[in-house]
């Protein structure tokens, strides 16, 4: 497994986003054999740090002929484009620039003008054998000439991933369908240095609810987003590993250990697959109730502390079978939790409404009723909430809903019992 960090686009990268590739990959439990932060015989690993490699494979493309220096600007290629279309012909890049006259040549170089560099893609049939798509075939002519270097001097994608899946002797390449285009790019550059390219497999887009490409419009799309919403690292594996790949038809968790055994390409689906935010939730619920307690809530401090309460490690740990069951993510602990750890409780809308609902003088009964137990245990508390409910001729879920909103400000916690024997009786 290698990882390139492919950051040739200045202006689309930062270094925030490089460091948020590592962190998030080793929070997946992803771990590279070769790449950044792990030495290995291909570096180095960012592709900034690569021009000179870039640079010289460029400028054997131009000295074999097989790239050329192109110096039409965008408003003669988009002029060149209009035309095309309206004669009825495909658009695409005329190969104006590799045929100039030696005077056309000297003008432009005395000129100054800046220009890009073009690979000549020779114009025969080209074919890939893609290990999720099977046969897919380019006719003759098809793929125009394209851009390997920017007038300002920097590789494109086209020209860098190829030189770098060669000397990296990258034997397969796994990326999304919509680079399927680029197969056929890469695989000519790589071949006209004298490499042999590399297998590919490209595999279908993940898709939103609305069935286009998934992006921010749907909601949290990157995986720091999903950590920070509570989704355990195991359930987004997994999870991820089923988005158009299945083992079976009946097995739905796996380790990834179990993932790593059992995966096979000739297994990917040739169709979409769309992300189920609801799916994603459930999966998480059950990894949630497969931590050990101790295990539960060292995870969940994280959360708790991010919403300003000062955790008592012990108290949190005796909780946890409490609210286990009713976490679907870790980031529902605060709200669970929060009367735990802090006497300034601000009562929701919903916790105020139940309070104001209680009849006269019932909260002060069930706070004078708890007084008065010898022993603060859960059992004890129970048979005294069920009593205060029945004299009051409340049933059991209306009796306690303003006790617990009063206790927790809110109608969503652990059990009462328990949360009032956790809380104590002082």
């Amino acid at each position: 497994f290698v990882l390139r960090i492919e950051d040739t686009d200045a202006s689309r990268v930062t270094d925030e986003a490089y460091r948020g590739v590592l962190d998030d990959l080793a929070w997946l439990g992803l771990h590279w054999d070769e790449g950044p932060d792990v030495d290995g015989s291909h570096g180095p690993y960012r592709q900034s740090e690569r021009l000179d490699t870039y640079r010289d494979s460029t400028s054997r493309l131009v000295e074999s002929g097989h790239a050329y220096r192109c110096w039409c600007t965008a408003k003669e290629l988009e002029e060149r484009r209009t035309a095309a279309l309206a004669r009825g012909e495909p658009p695409g890049y005329d190969g104006r620039c590799r045929s100039l006259s030696d005077e056309q040549l000297a003008a432009y170089e005395a000129e100054g003008r800046p220009f890009a560099i073009r690979f000549h893609m020779p114009e025969r049939e080209w074919v890939i054998d893609d290990l999720v798509k099977g046969e897919v075939r380019w006719a003759p002519g098809e793929l125009r000439d394209f851009v390997i270097v920017r007038s300002d001097g920097s590789p494109v994608f086209l020209l860098a991933v190829a030189v770098d899946d060669m000397l990296m002797e990258v034997t397969h390449v796994v990326r999304g369908d919509d680079l399927l285009a680029s197969a056929p790019r890469n695989a000519a550059v790589i071949e006209a240095l004298g490499g042999t390219p590399p297998t590919y497999a490209h595999v279908p887009q993940v898709l939103g609810p609305d069935a286009k490409p998934l992006s921010k419009r749907h909601g949290a799309t990157s995986v720091a987003a999903f950590r920070e919403q509570g989704f355990l690292p195991e359930a987004m594996v997994n999870y991820l590993a089923l988005l158009g790949w299945a083992k079976d038809d009946h097995t739905t968790f796996l380790t990834r250990e179990e993932l790593v055994e059992a995966f096979d390409l000739a297994h990917v689906s040739h169709n979409p697959a769309v992300f189920d935010t609801q799916k994603l939730g459930w999966m998480n619920n059950h990894y949630v109730q497969t931590l050990d307690e101790d295990e539960l809530a060292a995870r969940c401090v994280h959360f708790l502390t991010e919403a300003g309460l000062s955790v008592d490690p012990g108290l949190l740990r005796r909780a946890m079978p409490l609210v286990r069951e009713r976490m679907k993510t870790l980031a529902e602990a605060p709200v669970l939790l929060r009367f735990l750890f802090t006497d300034d409780i601000a009562p929701d809308e919903k916790a105020v409404e139940l309070i104001a609902k209680a009849p006269d003088g019932y909260l002060k009964g069930a706070a004078d009723a708890l007084d008065a137990l010898e022993r603060w245990e859960s059992e004890r508390i129970h048979a005294v909430l069920d009593e205060l409910a029945s004299a009051a001729g409340l049933n059991r879920t209306k009796g306690w809903q303003p006790i617990r909103a009063a206790v927790t400000g809110s109608n969503v916690s652990p059990p009462l019992p328990e949360s009032l024997e956790l809380l104590g009786a002082a």
